[in-house]
């Protein structure tokens, strides 16, 4: 992470070395930093916005990403509006976060301020004013979306080096929106890096965006595991050569893991666990799923973890401030810790994520974690992905039952396989815990967060 006197995020971006090379490149343009360094995506008009509240609405991630770069340090907060929220909300974040500036590119709401990929020419004052507050919503899938308050410095709390290979600035992407956290971390991590990124779309297919990513030579890429199950699916899977894949925002379990480790078997395979709140509390590098117990027992200085009561808890200088235009809730406890909902349990040395505490499936008193019976499902060799959810039933309150996509194989029948996992299951967990049901699908819903839907009806 820069150092605390550099306020900006440009002051960090052209004091981390030569532009020279280093790109944005979203869907149908890409924009260099040396273009940006004597322009603007604003028509020169950021000044303008000095010490604002400034709403970034645009459909192009690329758009945001330039007005990102040239409004950090000049405004004095920026909130950004992630793709698939719907724009019903968006009176309620307007007046929540204190907006008085709207920048777009008119696709989502009128701007009061236009960014565009295309470069002017411009003199821009660039220089730092404020320590400016990026305001991220989080991805809950009902109601309203919360909004958090971080800093430059609290977002990149856990970026420390450039990630790349010898003389080779590494070349970053990503499944996520950027105006998300997950998102948000990768393009930081870029930019901060001495790196360059190619930026996803949400109107793109996968198979698009891998053959993109493979062209401009992507050497990082990141995602969710319902993302990369997705993009194992397509054979343009093989159209990108990575050094270095991350997953993070579901649980990665081992299926998964083994699954990139095969397909690309020159890259590393790291998962990380980060929430909007609690910020990046730690990565997995040995290729297990779970994490080593010593890390709940380390008491370092930037990130402090404990299990209370089957839930992780996180204390870190890379937690939000705050929520923000809510009076009610707040984001640590007492003791400064964000409790993040994700249950744990331990087997051996090792922690391993059961599921979110809010997604328990009961069965006649019985608790049931969806994720946990979907990695056992995920072993199965013809198995891509899979969605296990409840239905209600009069005697024992709910059943569990199993939504599965298969790979596409001549030795997939779906007989066979069926009776596969169903004797998997009965091996690996408790009798309530096996699915009552198998239903195979073509496929399951990502929704805009990069998370499978889940719908607990």
């Amino acid at each position: 992470m820069p150092q605390s006197d550099r306020v900006s995020l440009w002051n960090c971006v052209s004091t981390a070395g030569n532009l020279c090379g280093r790109f944005l490149a979203g869907v149908d343009a890409t924009v260099t930093l040396n273009d940006l360094a004597s322009g603007s995506c604003l028509g020169g008009r950021a000044e303008e916005l000095r010490g604002h509240s400034v709403l970034i609405a645009t459909a192009d991630q690329l758009s945001a990403a330039l007005a990102l770069i040239e409004l950090d340090g000049v405004a004095s907060r920026l909130v950004l509006w992630p793709a698939g929220l719907p724009v019903e909300y968006l009176p309620f974040v307007i007046a929540s976060a204190a907006v008085d500036s709207i920048v777009s590119d008119g696709t989502i709401v009128d701007a009061d301020f236009t960014c565009s990929p295309k470069i002017a020419p411009a003199a821009c004052d660039r220089r730092a004013s404020h320590a400016t507050e990026w305001i991220l919503l989080t991805s809950g899938t009902t109601g309203r979306p919360k909004m958090v308050a971080h800093t430059l410095a609290s977002l990149g709390g856990a970026i420390n080096g450039a990630g790349g290979t010898g003389d080779r600035a590494p070349v970053w992407s990503t499944f996520y929106d950027i105006r998300r956290y997950g998102g948000l971390q990768i393009f930081l991590r870029a930019i901060l890096s001495g790196g360059s990124l190619v930026l996803s779309s949400a109107e793109e297919s996968t198979a698009d965006f891998l053959n993109r990513a493979g062209a401009h030579n992507v050497t990082h890429i990141s995602g969710t595991p319902s993302h990369w199950r997705r993009a194992l699916m397509s054979p343009c899977a093989q159209k990108i050569h990575p050094q270095y894949v991350r997953l993070s925002g579901e649980i990665a379990d081992q299926a998964i893991l083994d699954n990139l480790h095969s397909s690309y078997p020159d890259a590393r395979v790291a998962h990380a666990f980060a929430s909007t709140e609690a910020g990046v509390a730690f990565d997995v590098r040995d290729g297990r799923e779970g994490f080593p117990a010593s890390l709940i027992e380390h008491r370092g200085a930037d990130v402090e973890m404990k299990v209370e009561d089957g839930s992780l808890r996180i204390k870190s200088s890379r937690t939000a401030a705050r929520y923000v235009g809510q009076e009610a809730g707040v984001i640590q406890d007492a003791g400064g810790f964000v409790d993040t909902g994700d249950m744990l349990e331990l087997r051996g040395d090792r922690y391993y994520f059961v599921g979110r505490r809010d997604g328990v499936i009961n069965v006649g008193g019985l608790k049931v974690h969806p994720e946990e019976v979907e990695s056992v499902i995920n072993r199965h060799p013809h198995v891509r992905m899979s969605l296990v959810r409840q239905r209600k039933n009069p005697l024992t309150g709910a059943l569990v039952v199993a939504d599965v996509v298969l790979e596409p194989s001549p030795d997939s029948a779906a007989q066979g396989v069926e009776n596969e996992i169903f004797e998997l299951c009965r091996r690996a967990l408790p009798r309530h815990k096996v699915p009552t049901s198998i239903k195979f699908v073509d496929e399951l819903a990502v929704a805009a967060t990069g998370k499978i839907v889940r719908r607990h009806a």
